[in-house]
């Protein structure tokens, strides 16, 4: 399962957990990004939460009304492990976005 998060929503994040104002211009920076969020909130540590066995990050660019207009968003691919439920996978994912969302 994927779900994309813009770049401003992960450095506002961090902003706030960490008191760091990153840039985000590669696969690479949003890995490292994601891995500090998920290290300061432990989502991924308690009961089912724990049946994420990673989250690969790659980028793409939304392009708004021209090639100079855009924004770099990031999708977040979770590798669950094999006997995860949908349910499970689901409300993991809703609990990450909802972090994102209040950011």
């Amino acid at each position: 399962m994927k779900i994309k998060v813009e770049s401003e929503k992960m450095i506002k994040a961090l902003k706030k957990l960490d008191g760091i104002e990153i840039v985000l211009d590669s696969p690479n920076d949003a890995q490292e990004a994601i891995n500090l969020i998920l290290r300061k909130t432990d989502l991924f540590k308690a009961g089912d939460y724990g049946k994420v066995k990673d989250v690969k990050v790659t980028s793409l660019q939304e392009y708004k009304t021209s090639a100079v207009d855009y924004k770099m968003i990031f999708l977040l691919e979770f590798l669950f492990e094999d006997d995860t439920s949908l349910d499970t996978k689901v409300a993991v994912i809703k609990q990450l976005q909802e972090f994102f969302n209040k950011v």
